[in-house]
């Protein structure tokens, strides 16, 4: 089975063009809370056990789902963290996102439309 390509976008109003993997990682694991020009960056998963969830926690965070929720459970416990917002499928990424220039997320790639644009993409 041909794996997907995931696309990572913000806005089409975002001021930043392109995002590396560290950073990236570093959004969703909460270890950084902005974007490298400054503005506010706020992660927005999919929707638990969604193949684009699973690709990007395999491919960009290096952590299984289990893994996931143990440091999340961790950052929780010690009041450090919040998990990003489950936000559903890739339509609705793809809705919230273009809304707010403040969003991250990620989406299979078919699904980018005008509104957003691709800052990072992995099979």
């Amino acid at each position: 089975m041909a794996q997907a390509e995931v696309a990572v976008i913000v806005s089409a109003s975002n001021g930043n063009g392109s995002l590396d993997k560290d950073t990236i990682e570093r959004i969703f694991l909460g270890k950084t809370a902005s974007f490298p020009d400054g503005s506010q960056a706020i992660p927005v998963d999919q929707n638990e056990g969604s193949a684009a969830r699973e690709a990007f926690n395999d491919k960009v965070l290096g952590k299984s789902s289990s893994q996931l929720k143990a440091y999340w459970s961790r950052l929780i416990f010690t009041g450090k963290g919040t998990p990003p917002k489950e936000s559903g499928s890739d339509a609705d990424v793809v809705a919230l996102v273009a809304k707010n220039p403040n969003l991250v997320g990620y989406v299979d790639a078919a699904a980018v439309d005008g509104s957003v644009k691709v800052v990072y993409k992995f099979q």
